[in-house]
């Protein structure tokens, strides 16, 4: 139950760690005209949910496993994994900040070696996914609580900037992530599969289409969200 709670609280977007300043690309796709209204924001939902978020799930379920045993090694190597899965350099950034932001605010909730340990290997800041695995770990989490937080995390950021940027009704927008328990659950699965250390065989689902709206929308000049 303890690993429970620390999912959930990991997984709340009102944790001080800055990712609701990010819309997973939803707010690009918003101006570009891809997503209208409910319908729009399923199909894009379930498109990331599939490829970026299985790869962060997987990643999270990976660091979770590192922070029972980390040394800074193990961390870097695993950093290098997550950046070779994100070909976007505006969503290489954008992960970078919100994971250096998070290792920030869970090293003052959770205190732990796994937490320093990544601080001092990847000073520039782990990507979001690896911050959250070691966050996890840290908070007493199982590496698939770890995955499902992350997976969690990868719809409900998009979901709720569409709520802010079209005005959609907040308990329909939530309907549609219900809707995605069963595809959560089993992205959550799929990231635990991975032997310990063998990194080779992490997802690394392709997702053009988000690194195209993150490499225009860091170039609009009025926006709402960071990324």
């Amino acid at each position: 139950m303890h690993g429970d709670m620390a999912m959930l609280l990991l997984a709340d977007s009102r944790l001080p760690a800055g990712g609701h300043a990010h819309s997973g690309g939803a707010e690009e796709a918003v101006r570009v005209g891809a997503i209208t209204g409910p319908e729009d924001l399923a199909r894009f939902l379930r498109g990331r949910l599939a490829t970026a978020g299985v790869v962060t799930a997987a990643l999270a379920a990976a660091a979770c496993e590192v922070g029972s045993d980390p040394k800074p090694g193990r961390w870097q190597r695993l950093d290098a994994e997550a950046d070779a899965r994100i070909s976007s350099p505006a969503q290489r950034e954008a992960s970078r900040t919100q994971g250096r932001l998070l290792v920030r605010t869970t090293r003052r909730i959770w205190p732990s070696e796994s937490l320093e340990t990544l601080a001092q290997a990847v000073p520039d800041g782990a990507h979001h996914p690896v911050a959250l695995g070691a966050a996890a770990a840290a908070a007493g989490c199982e590496p698939r609580q770890a995955a499902l937080a992350a997976a969690y995390t990868s719809v409900t950021a998009p979901a709720t900037a569409a709520v802010r940027l079209l005005g959609l009704d907040p308990v329909l927008v939530h309907r549609l992530l219900a809707d995605l328990a069963p595809a959560l659950n089993d992205a959550a699965h799929e990231a635990c599969v991975i032997q310990a250390d063998d990194w080779s065989d992490l997802p690394a689902h392709a997702a053009p289409a988000l690194d195209l709206l993150a490499e225009q929308h860091l170039r609009t000049e009025v926006r709402l969200f960071v990324s």
